[in-house]
């Protein structure tokens, strides 16, 4: 039995798919069955269920990959203690960013400042997996509520409603969502995490935006609105600083209008002393924006 064995099992056993865990493992198909086949005979039973071109897995595959989900942890942990006791002079962070994106080159360079060793892995994305969690920290507007995940809740912040400087709602501090039932949107699509947000509460507000633009890139959105192609919501701390002088940024009355940006991270693994300076220093990061203290001073 070999390790790229039990590795390439344990990404088929997370999708139950050979062609989407082929692709995720760089593999061919054929190649990847006949791994898992040879595993399977080695062990002496079949860990899958197969139907066709469909595979399942069993209560045999359950019980292995719950001890091969370990042994590979183990051995994770030992390669990241290995690496600290070798005082590797370059060590690297996996940090997924789901919000807060916009404040991400300024936190980065300021701790690297102090830590210019450090090598940063950035992601923005989560796996679907339920095993191992795949980063060291993650910042989201959402609590992660996974198994292995600890997670504090990092700021609080009002979403506004940015409209460009000419518009006629420029002249008011304040709206209601009701002015805006002609107003055209320009929205971030559906899956991202403010408008996740942002779709729930127009729903319980009894409010449909009539949406002119979609797009996965918030600095899109700001310029779109920049370029006076409609309106749209933007977070007030985490966003506010980066709409420019031709925005005008309007408090939304209905109350509800506002996210809780989290910090996650990992405690099912060997957590290095760098990973534990950096997460201190993301939580002292947002503690200042909180206190409104400008960025030069955080």
């Amino acid at each position: 039995m070999e390790l790229l064995q039990l590795k390439y099992f344990q990404v088929v056993a997370r999708l139950e798919h050979i062609s989407k865990a082929a692709e995720e493992l760089y593999v061919s198909q054929p190649a990847l069955s006949k791994t898992i086949s040879q595993l399977e005979k080695e062990l002496g039973i079949r860990l899958f269920d197969r139907n066709g071109k469909y595979i399942k897995l069993n209560r045999y595959g359950k019980a292995f990959c719950a001890k091969v989900e370990l042994a590979l942890k183990t051995l994770e942990h030992a390669k990241h203690e290995l690496k600290d006791m070798s005082n590797d002079p370059c060590e690297e962070i996996r940090l997924v960013v789901l919000a807060s994106s916009h404040l991400l080159p300024e936190l980065l360079s300021r701790f690297r400042e102090q830590y210019p060793q450090v090598r940063f892995r950035l992601m923005q994305h989560l796996t679907n997996s339920n095993s191992q969690p795949d980063f060291d920290l993650c910042i989201s507007a959402f609590p992660l509520t996974t198994r292995q995940i600890e997670y504090t809740p990092l700021l609080r912040e009002s979403i506004l409603l940015a409209v460009p400087l000419d518009h006629p709602l420029a002249k008011q501090s304040r709206v209601k969502l009701n002015e805006l039932k002609n107003e055209k949107f320009i929205v971030l699509k559906k899956g991202k995490e403010l408008r996740k947000i942002t779709d729930v509460i127009c729903k319980e507000q009894n409010f449909a935006p009539q949406i002119t633009f979609e797009s996965d890139d918030p600095a899109t959105v700001r310029g779109l609105i920049r370029a006076k192609q409609g309106i749209g919501f933007i977070p007030e701390v985490t966003w506010g600083g980066s709409t420019g002088k031709d925005v005008k940024l309007l408090k939304i009355e209905e109350e509800t209008f506002e996210r809780t940006i989290f910090l996650a991270w990992n405690n099912g693994g060997y957590v290095t002393d760098l990973q534990q300076i950096f997460r201190q220093f993301v939580i002292d990061y947002f503690k200042h924006l909180r206190s409104g203290m400008p960025h030069e001073y955080i």
